[in-house]
């Protein structure tokens, strides 16, 4: 199937591609709550935000996207729709169904289940599978040679249950999609979308606390200090289930704990537990997208007195909107953006199929919706 080229000129400049391109971010990570919250339509007003723009745009995925129905609940959805002049980094196997002309540019040398993963440069506009790599040094990697290839600006699609796109040491700005498709009222959507902010917002280490375990993130491992900064433990071990070595230091006079990696249940259990005994812990972890704990817990946690930082902080470009859910349970769209506006203060909140179709009715009609 063909698609017409959309007119760039009719394309009006939205508020969250204002904020994309004011803050000069290089890479953007978007990523949904769950599926069918709207995270391809979000990219996707991006990608046409930037094609307007002239802006050069790089574009992968942690794992896979684009294609006809989401692999979890076979539900049709809206397929990436990517620009001439886009530079896509994608497995060989996807290049074999794209439904636009592309030209090889490079290849990463970087393997992937649908193959090696390959650097096109897109040549009309179209729909297109993307599909990228899934460790984060391999990210990484692929994020640099789409640089070097001129992009000035890389995006980077998500995955279900997948976060680690979003860490600051890959992404300089996060789009988190929420929507009726998680599940509930209104009011649920709200509440969860802000439990999983909790986590991700995180705030960063000040400057003191950074010096203090810049080793530990630089190096990977465990570090700990008492009160008075004196180093108790140093080393690089593997910190998924570090909780014994911690527990070792119970009565210590503890002031810092810095884990550079994952922090699941065994390792929040041991490190809860030194809360309650060192009300004026400070826990040091990479950022938000190592936590695998709940809200409530991070909230019980800082009842104690403990304190919790992210090395990096994130940055949250945007939560977009989606009223709609496959499954039953649909909002009414103006309401849903009224409500999360108001419970997201301090965020920039859109619902950007309803802003394009304000802009609609304002050209065919002059006057404000």
């Amino acid at each position: 199937m063909e698609f017409k080229h959309p007119t760039l000129s009719n394309i009006k400049t939205s508020p969250l591609w204002q904020r994309i391109h004011d803050s000069g971010m290089q890479t953007l990570a978007v990523m949904g709550m769950t599926k069918n919250t709207g995270k391809t339509v979000a990219m996707n007003h991006v990608l046409a935000q930037a094609a307007a723009a002239q802006v050069d745009i790089g574009l992968t995925s942690i794992g896979r996207d684009g294609e006809d129905r989401d692999q979890v609940f076979f539900n049709p959805k809206p397929p990436i729709m990517v620009w001439p002049g886009n530079l896509v980094a994608t497995a060989r196997e996807t290049l074999q169904r794209a439904k636009v002309r592309w030209k090889l540019i490079d290849s990463t040398q970087i393997d992937s289940p649908m193959g090696e993963i390959l650097v096109v440069k897109v040549l009309e506009y179209g729909e297109m599978e993307v599909a990228g790599a899934s460790r984060g040094s391999d990210q990484l990697k692929v994020i640099a040679r789409l640089r070097q290839c001129g992009a000035s600006l890389v995006i980077l699609d998500g995955a279900l249950g997948r976060s680690h796109h979003a860490s600051p040491a890959i992404a300089d700005g996060v789009i988190l999609a929420t929507g009726a498709a998680i599940g509930g009222g209104i009011q649920d959507v709200i509440r969860k979308t802000r439990d999983r902010l909790g986590i991700l917002g995180i705030k960063q280490a000040d400057d003191r606390v950074k010096a203090q375990c810049e080793a530990v993130f630089t190096q990977g491992g465990v570090g700990i200090w008492d009160q008075d900064g004196k180093v108790l433990f140093l080393e690089e071990i593997a910190t998924l289930n570090a909780g014994a070595k911690l527990m070792e230091y119970i009565d210590a006079k503890l002031g810092t704990i810095a884990v550079s990696g994952a922090v699941g249940r065994n390792l929040w259990r041991a490190l809860s537990s030194l809360a309650e005994r060192h009300p004026a812990l400070n826990v040091v972890v990479a950022d938000g997208t190592k936590l695998f704990i709940e809200n409530t817990d991070l909230l019980i946690f800082q009842k104690l007195g403990a304190k919790l930082v992210g090395y990096r902080g994130i940055n949250l470009t945007g939560i977009t909107l989606n009223p709609f859910s496959p499954m039953g349970g649909s909002f009414e769209a103006a309401e849903f953006l009224q409500v999360a506006k108001a419970a997201f203060v301090g965020y920039d909140v859109c619902d950007v199929v309803l802003e394009a179709t304000s802009n609609e009715k304002i050209k065919e009609t002059g006057e404000v919706a």
